[in-house]
């Protein structure tokens, strides 16, 4: 009898999983140029991904029948209407930020403490 064989344990780590072993820490990561790790990639491939974004955005709002020009007439007079609130702009900015902050800080404290749970 192999005293070896039965000491070992048949299940593996729970770090790992039956058919893989640690995944290794990728440290080129900190070799990339900073304007690479800044935009997520090479600007070509990042110019190249954000035209082909764009065109499908694009479309998509002239579908709606909604035009550049409207989207920044928007913009100007919703910032005309916050500066013609005064004072008042920051007290129902503060309302916005509290409500929604009423929903988005639970859920990030629950997924986080989930989050922490399955590294472990």
């Amino acid at each position: 009898m192999n005293e070896e064989n039965s000491s070992t344990p048949k299940v593996s780590p729970h770090w790992t999983a039956a058919s893989q072993g640690p995944q290794p820490v990728r440290h080129d990561l900190y070799h990339e140029p900073a304007l690479h790790r800044f935009l997520g990639g090479s600007p070509g491939s990042v110019f190249l991904r954000l035209v082909f974004v764009s065109l499908i955005v694009g479309a998509f709002l002239m579908w709606l029948d909604i035009s550049p020009a409207d989207i920044f007439r928007g913009i100007n007079d919703l910032i005309n209407r916050i500066w013609g609130l005064g004072f008042e702009a920051v007290r129902v900015i503060g309302d916005y930020i509290l409500a929604g902050a009423a929903i988005v800080v639970p859920v990030w404290l629950v997924l986080r403490l989930m989050n922490m749970r399955n590294v472990r």
